[in-house]
């Protein structure tokens, strides 16, 4: 069996510096990593193990295939991400059930309302 094409990262990893350091790891779609968008959403779940920050971000310019698309996505240290979009790096502390969305395309990050109550 062959191995997946190595994803060409919009940023170096010598290019990486220490802004979010010591979160753990999250799961960040290709959008993000490979293409340069923006974080565009980001919701917090309960942790799948002790490395598991459970932090979750897209750019919200997935479609349903790439989000179902286990190539599409990776698992990263917090700080490469935020490497990323540093305007991620206010809100990692926030409680799992937490979710942000960028207001307008390029807009702030503000938190989402849970409608369902």
């Amino acid at each position: 069996m062959s191995k997946p094409p190595q994803k060409k990262f919009y940023i170096a990893a010598e290019n990486l510096k220490n802004l979010a350091t010591g979160y753990g790891a999250g799961f960040a779609t290709d959008h993000i990593m490979v293409r340069g968008h923006k974080v565009g959403f980001m919701y917090r779940e309960t942790p799948d193990d002790d490395i598991d920050s459970g932090w979750r971000f897209t750019s919200g310019l997935e479609s349903e295939e790439e989000m179902n698309d286990a190539t599409m996505l990776g698992v990263y240290d917090i700080n490469t991400i935020a490497n990323y979009d540093p305007e991620i790096v206010p809100f990692l502390k926030s409680p799992v059930g937490s979710a942000f969305a960028r207001d307008t395309v390029k807009g702030p990050l503000v938190p989402v309302e849970d409608d369902s109550e």
